[in-house]
């Protein structure tokens, strides 16, 4: 059972605490993949919220914690081997692997808005046409910010070929445009925040402008982890959909969010990156609306298949489960 917090005080339980059973009687909190970016903001806090009200009573088969990766492809590779049950992966990615069958689904959505086209400060460039025939660096084929430049190319009669796309890891984008070595840079926060913030990127396009309901991390589980303990799946989700609601209620929320995903367990960045995200403005990145709407999502999967990021269109029902969505109840967020 989920530990019980109201107002930050536990609430009166018959079950012993964890400390007190036997270390064969407490079950591990499942480990769930993200990575250190503002889009998987909601799975620290719905961590960190998770073990407070843990330390109260015993979690047993619902404590769920953060395991941080450096990349998608590791991710996915953990994802696929099994070696993970859950993680917060980018849609079209997903979308690809149950397509080939990997025993996946989405059960949440983890934001909206939060990518951004990076410059220099310096530079010339101030409408996106600006940038025909320059070189522009995006994290991968499949990540959702590809298909932003390309709605962003189709908005201005262009099309990938009048620009040269690079593909770069994210946290090297920053160094790269410090160096000319591109022109500009589409990606999730922070990797923009810290360009800007150190004074030589402004910010070009934001999706919060130009693709109001984007979305590129989502809560995936793998199959069988819905058939061995849906209770656990549920909680998962009543807490990442209330991480949202929370981090979108209030500044101080916000600012809480901040100290939490810097520490080492689980962003481990400096929080004036963070802060600065949060902040510029306030809703750079958000997370009060995670409904899982079907045409958004096939909105995004047709634009996957034009991008050539998935080889044809893949049904809805192949690779969402929306059940857990319907049935979520408010998790408490005391922390």
């Amino acid at each position: 059972m989920r530990g019980a917090v109201a107002a930050g005080i536990a609430a009166a339980v018959a079950l012993p605490a964890r400390r007190l059973l036997a270390p064969a009687a407490v079950a591990e909190p499942l480990k769930v993949g993200g990575l250190a970016v503002t889009c998987n903001l909601t799975l620290p806090i719905a961590c960190a919220a998770n073990d407070a009200a843990n330390r109260f009573g015993d979690a047993g088969p619902l404590a769920f914690g953060y395991s941080r990766y450096s990349g998608f492809p590791e991710l996915k590779e953990s994802l696929m081997s099994g070696d993970i049950q859950a993680a917060y992966m980018l849609a079209p990615l997903v979308m690809d692997l149950a397509d080939k069958d990997v025993p996946v689904k989405i059960v949440s959505i983890g934001h909206r808005s939060g990518a951004v086209i990076m410059v220099r400060t310096d530079s010339g460039y101030r409408r996106f046409r600006d940038l025909a025939g320059k070189r522009i660096a995006i994290p991968s084929r499949f990540a959702v910010d590809y298909l932003f430049l390309r709605k962003l190319l189709a908005d201005e009669n262009m099309t990938p070929d009048d620009v040269e796309i690079v593909e770069m890891a994210p946290p090297d984008m920053p160094a790269a445009l410090y160096v000319k070595g591109i022109a500009a840079y589409c990606t999730g926060e922070p990797f923009g925040a810290a360009a800007q913030k150190a004074g030589y990127a402004r910010v070009l396009r934001m999706t919060r402008d130009a693709w109001p309901r984007y979305m590129c991390c989502v809560l995936t589980v793998r199959e069988e982890l819905i058939r061995r303990n849906r209770p656990l799946v549920q909680n998962m989700v009543d807490y990442v959909l209330a991480a949202g609601t929370w981090l979108d209620a209030r500044h101080e929320n916000r600012e809480r969010a901040v100290e939490i995903a810097a520490k080492r367990e689980y962003f481990n960045q400096d929080p004036d990156i963070l802060r600065f995200v949060m902040e510029n403005p306030s809703d750079r990145v958000t997370y009060g609306d995670l409904r899982m709407i079907p045409r958004e999502f096939d909105e995004m999967m047709e634009l996957a298949v034009a991008a050539g990021a998935l080889s044809r269109p893949v049904p809805y029902a192949k690779y969402v489960d929306e059940s857990f969505a319907h049935a979520a109840r408010p998790a408490s967020i005391a922390l």
